[in-house]
C-alpha cells in the first residue's frame, strides 16, 4: 500500500506541475530529444510523414524478451496506428521456450498539445491478438484490450516529466476474465540535445490464473537509464540502456538490463 501511494503522488504531482518558460521556446534541450522511453509512455503523437521504428531487448532474470514496434501518423498529428510484436526465450521458472507473443495493435489520440500550463495528453487504446502459444508460455491464449492514459511535460529548460495510468483486461484465460492495472512516472533531465538521463518506476498489479484460481501479483519495476540521439540526414537515431530492477510479491529482488534503438524518419518524399 505504501508503495501504491507514493507512485499515486508522484504522478500527481508530474500532472499538476505548472512551468515557468514558454512553450514555443524549441530551442530548450529538454524538446530536443521526446518519445523515447523504455517503460513509460510519452504522450507525443508522431508527425505527419513521419514513422518510428522501435526495438527493445530486455533481460530480466533468465528471461530474454524483444519487442519491435512501429508507430505511423494517420493524416496528422492527432491520430496514430502502432503496433508491436514480441519475441520471448524464456528460462525461469523452470521454463524452457521461445517464439512469438501475443501482437498488440494501437490506436493513439492526441488530446492536448503541450502549452504554458497544460501537459501532453495523449490517450491509447489496444487489442490484444491471442499469437502466442500459451501452452509454452509465450501468450494468454486470449484476445484483450488495454487502455493507457499518458501524460508528458517539460517542467524546465532540461527536464521533463511523464505520468501513466492503464488497464488491461483479457477475455478468455481458462474461463475467466482477467483485469490488471498499472501506474507509472518517469524523471527525464537533457544533459545536452543529444544525452539524456532517465528514471522510470512502474507499478503492476496483474491478475493471472494458476490451477483454476484467480491470483494477482505485484510489481515495482525501477529503472535508470540513458539515452544518446544522431541526427543523421536520413533521421533521428536513437540509442539507450537501462538498468531495470523489479520487486514482486513473494518473490525475490529481479535485476535486469534493457538495450533500446529507435529510428525515426520521413516517409514523404522530399519536393
Amino acid at each position: 500500500m505504501g508503495r501504491l501511494i507514493g507512485v499515486s503522488a508522484f504522478i500527481a504531482a508530474l500532472v499538476g506541475f505548472s512551468p515557468a518558460f514558454a512553450a514555443e521556446d524549441d530551442l530548450r534541450p529538454a524538446k530536443a530529444l521526446q518519445d523515447n522511453s523504455f517503460l513509460i509512455e510519452e504522450a507525443y503523437n508522431q508527425e505527419p510523414g513521419v514513422v518510428q521504428h522501435i526495438l527493445v531487448l530486455r533481460r530480466q532474470g533468465r528471461d530474454w524478451d524483444l519487442a519491435f514496434t512501429q508507430e505511423w501518423p494517420v493524416f496528422s498529428q492527432d491520430h496514430q496506428f502502432s503496433y508491436s510484436i514480441p519475441y520471448s526465450r524464456l528460462r525461469s521458472g523452470g521454463q524452457r521456450a521461445r517464439g512469438f507473443g501475443d501482437v498488440f495493435l494501437n490506436y493513439r489520440y492526441q488530446a492536448w498539445t503541450e502549452t504554458m500550463t497544460r501537459p501532453a495528453f495523449a490517450p491509447r487504446a489496444s487489442f490484444i491478438v491471442p499469437s502466442g502459444d500459451e501452452r509454452r508460455g509465450l501468450g494468454d491464449g486470449s484476445s484483450g484490450v488495454q487502455f493507457n492514459l499518458p501524460f508528458s511535460k517539460i517542467i524546465s529548460d532540461r527536464v521533463s516529466v511523464h505520468a501513466n495510468a492503464g488497464y488491461t483486461r483479457m477475455f478468455d484465460i481458462a474461463s475467466f476474465s482477467t483485469n490488471s492495472y498499472f501506474l507509472g512516472g518517469s524523471v527525464i533531465y537533457a544533459a545536452t540535445r543529444e544525452l539524456n538521463f532517465m528514471f522510470e518506476v512502474v507499478h503492476d498489479w496483474e491478475q493471472t490464473v494458476d490451477t483454476g484460481a484467480l491470483v494477482r501479483d505485484r510489481t515495482l519495476t525501477i529503472s535508470p537509464g540513458l539515452r544518446y540521439a544522431f541526427n543523421l540526414d536520413a533521421g533521428q537515431l536513437v540509442l539507450g540502456a537501462g538498468m531495470p530492477i523489479a520487486f514482486t510479491s513473494g518473490q525475490p529482488t529481479s535485476y535486469g538490463a534493457i538495450l533500446y534503438f529507435s529510428f525515426e524518419h520521413s516517409f514523404l518524399a522530399k519536393k
